[in-house]
C-alpha cells in the first residue's frame, strides 16, 4: 500500500521507489514483493516512465540534454535507459534552449565570454553555445 501511495503522488523509478520504501523501514523481502506486484500490474515501468519524463523535460524546459540526463539519473533511472531517450539530432533544440537561457539572464551587449561560460556550466554542447551566443548577439546589431 505504501508503494502504491508513493506512485499515486508521483511517477517513480524502481530504484527510487526501493530507496523510499527502505527509508520508511520496510524489509528488503517486502519491497521485492511489492515491486514485483507493481510491475506485474503495470503500475511500475522504468522504460515508459523514463521516456515520458525525458520527453516532458526535453520539450518544456530550458535545460540542456546533459542536465536532463543527470536529473533523470538522480531520479533513479539507469544511465543506459536515459541515454536511449536522447534523439539523434539535438542541435536545434539545444541552441533554442540556450537562447532562452541567455534572454533571461543577459542583454545582447553583454560579454560573450560570460555568456558562453554560463551556458557551459549549464551543460550545453559547445557548438550549440557558439551558435546561441552568435544569434543572441546578432539581435543587438539588428535592433
Amino acid at each position: 500500500m505504501a508503494a502504491v501511495d508513493l506512485l499515486a503522488r508521483q511517477e517513480q523509478s524502481e530504484n527510487k521507489l526501493r530507496e523510499k520504501l527502505t527509508r520508511k523501514g520496510y524489509e528488503a523481502e517486502e519491497i521485492d514483493q511489492a515491486i514485483t506486484r507493481l510491475v506485474e500490474m503495470r503500475y511500475l515501468n522504468d522504460a515508459d516512465a523514463c521516456a515520458r519524463q525525458f520527453a516532458f523535460l526535453y520539450e518544456e524546459s530550458r535545460s540542456s540534454v546533459r542536465q536532463i540526463c543527470v536529473k533523470l539519473m538522480q531520479r533513479g533511472f539507469e544511465s543506459s535507459l536515459v541515454k536511449s531517450c536522447i534523439p539523434a539530432d539535438t542541435f536545434e533544440r539545444e541552441t533554442a534552449a540556450a537562447l532562452r537561457v541567455l534572454s533571461l539572464k543577459f542583454k545582447p551587449s553583454a560579454d560573450r565570454q560570460k555568456m558562453m561560460a554560463n551556458l557551459y556550466r549549464k551543460g550545453f554542447d559547445s557548438s550549440a553555445i557558439r551558435a546561441a551566443v552568435d544569434r543572441f548577439c546578432q539581435e543587438d546589431i539588428s535592433d
